[in-house]
């Protein structure tokens, strides 16, 4: 029935942004305009479970419904975007912004927080259907706030202040301040280096206790579909206050139909009374077979959508990655009370039917350890797929 229903949903998204797009059209000399966006993306999974643990069910999903208006109101600009994908609405970016000349944009509401390239690269255009386990357990995602951002020459760079609640959990308290910057020496299409750095200090108030959700860490090894393969790595649950401090360093070149990119990632907690650490690591090869190159977006440091697709048939691409995450957690004084790993292999392959529509395949092999027991406790394997449209 929930299969149903999502395939449903996203029927009723599709007819409403073909017919809503030609009506949108708005002059941009008028001080009131509108342009209807949205993304598409129906996914599937299989697994190969091994005999630990519970095993992943295989399932399908509409992973992604989302519509967005966005355009000028006045003298500000402004975004409201929403999922329609689960069992309630949820929003995502909800804002107005104004630019001040070469000194920058103020963005004021509800966005999507400045930490690290693979968070910051739409899922539209990464090359795997997932990103890595630091951008899906660590970045703040959608968050209530105030940012600046700007680009000097060859430089971007944002930072923002920001409450740990969204629209849509608002049952989270804490404050938090964050920042990203960028460098990327004059990149041209399909010649690319781009260095990064971000930063994020998050205060949360009484995670686990007084309704508020506890604070983990339980990445997703093999895919968004595998709950069961999940490892929780960290967990304040005890309702003391918590200080986080995250970071995370980026490399990524593009050189014609390669590029490669990866980050280093990490995190610290502490309640006063126990610590947490996180590290993560990635790296992750791209390679166009019909000779497209990825797209930069210098303003913002971060992939685009890929340009001029070369053959009829479309373009190709194929990616792989491995992904680690590792993390620890003792109370002070004490040795480790809890301490794991999880890595992935993901193997992909892309076809690019039009640069806004796409089938991709992924292939996935994951394994979680205790460490403190020296033992694998789940190792799955998984196909993973999607149609995605974008407008």
């Amino acid at each position: 029935m929930k299969n149903t229903i999502d395939c449903w949903r996203g029927g009723v998204v599709l007819v409403l942004a073909s017919l809503a797009m030609p009506a949108m059209a708005a002059d941009d000399n008028d001080p009131l305009t509108a342009t209807l966006g949205g993304r598409l993306h129906l996914d599937f999974a299989t697994f190969d479970n091994d005999h630990r643990g519970t095993p992943s069910k295989d399932d399908t999903e509409v992973r992604r419904a989302w519509l967005d208006v966005s355009g000028r109101f006045y003298v500000v600009d402004y975004k409201l975007e929403a999922d329609f994908s689960g069992d309630r609405v949820e929003a995502k970016d909800v804002y107005v912004s104004r630019r001040f000349g070469d000194a920058g944009k103020l963005t004021v509401g509800q966005f999507k927080q400045y930490y690290s390239l693979d968070d910051r690269t739409s899922s539209n255009y990464g090359p795997l259907l997932e990103r890595g386990n630091a951008a899906t357990t660590l970045a703040p995602l959608y968050r209530l706030g105030a940012s600046w951002q700007a680009n000097p020459g060859d430089f971007s760079w944002a930072a923002s202040v920001y409450s740990l609640e969204s629209i849509d959990a608002w049952q989270v308290k804490g404050r938090a301040a964050g920042g990203r910057v960028t460098w990327a020496p004059s990149p041209l299409d399909g010649d690319v280096l781009h260095l990064g750095l971000s930063l994020a200090r998050e205060a949360y108030d009484n995670p686990g206790a007084n309704g508020v959700p506890a604070l983990r860490i339980r990445p997703r090894p093999a895919g968004h579909l595998s709950d069961e393969s999940r490892l929780t790595l960290i967990n304040f649950a005890d309702g003391r206050d918590t200080d986080v401090n995250k970071w995370s360093l980026e490399y990524a070149q593009v050189r014609g139909p390669l590029s490669w990119q990866g980050e280093f990632s990490g995190a610290t907690f502490n309640d006063g009374m126990q610590r947490g650490d996180v590290m993560a690591g990635y790296g992750l090869v791209s390679w166009f077979v019909t000779g497209e190159s990825r797209a930069y977006d210098r303003k913002t440091g971060r992939f685009a959508r890929v340009k001029d697709i070369r053959h009829k048939a479309g373009a190709f691409e194929l990616a792989l990655r491995y992904d680690q995450m590792r993390g620890a957690q003792h109370l002070d004084g004490l040795p480790d009370l809890r301490r794991g790993s999880t890595e992935a292999w993901t193997v992909g392959g892309n076809w690019y039917l039009r640069d806004n529509l796409r089938f991709m395949l992924n292939l996935i092999e994951s394994r979680n350890r205790d460490r403190l027991a020296d033992t694998t406790v789940d190792h799955t394997r998984a196909v993973t797929g999607r149609l995605q449209f974008d407008f």
